[in-house]
């Protein structure tokens, strides 16, 4: 996807990036600098879409005609919400928490340039499976998602043969001609090992692993 401006990604996260290359869009990565912090009175849906906003503008003095593409994802549970993993004793916590329960992982996004904002948020439920301490252990140990929300990458925990996308993600990818990005999106290492842990998603499976694309291709149409 060839835009007439230039894209900025504000984010060092490979899944991301991976996602909008894969969706062919043309880019440059900026990840920047700043203090992840907000307000304990804020709400924690509110959450996402702040720290995007906070990242975008943090940018804004570096840019000329670029947009730039801000996300933050954040999975809650209850009224909690689950942040990177700081050790591995955190992220068995974390994943025994969430056994055989339903969260709702909320990312953020900020469209950015020197004359225009654009920010919304993409929400979506998932649905673990009851997971025996050995299954979550052997995946703490084997994908190591400390730079997960959650303690998890969505890509790594389905089942063998599940479509993850909403119909609303594979008429996008069908449109643009990119099907094959749902298999590539899940990751091959995975298959009949580790631990099964999603049992549901209903929303958009890209929004979390952290930036749906669907819904930037349709906002980016506004610049």
């Amino acid at each position: 996807m060839n835009f007439s401006r230039s894209l900025i990604l504000a984010s060092s996260s490979p899944r991301r990036q991976f996602l909008l290359k894969e969706a062919g869009f043309t880019f440059k990565v900026d990840p920047p600098n700043i203090d992840e912090s907000f307000s304990a009175s804020m709400k924690v849906e509110e959450v996402p879409m702040y720290l995007a906003e906070k990242k975008a503008k943090a940018l804004l003095s570096k840019i000329k005609d670029e947009i730039i593409i801000a996300s933050d994802t954040v999975v809650i549970l209850g009224e909690a919400i689950l942040n990177k993993p700081v050790d591995r004793n955190d992220a068995i916590k974390m994943l025994t928490a969430l056994s055989g329960k339903t969260h709702l992982v909320i990312t953020g996004v900020c469209l950015l340039c020197k004359k225009k904002i654009i920010s919304f948020d993409d929400r979506t439920e998932v649905t673990f499976a009851k997971l025996a301490p050995s299954e979550i252990e052997f995946y703490i140990d084997k994908f190591k998602p400390f730079d997960k929300a959650g303690a998890y990458g969505a890509q790594d925990c389905l089942p063998a043969g599940m479509n993850p996308c909403s119909k609303e993600e594979i008429s996008f990818l069908e449109s643009i001609h990119k099907l094959d990005l749902i298999d590539k999106s899940i990751s091959s290492s995975q298959a009949g090992l580790g631990m099964i842990g999603v049992e549901k998603i209903n929303g958009s499976y890209f929004t979390v692993m952290g930036l749906p694309i669907h819904r930037v291709y349709q906002e980016l149409q506004k610049f």
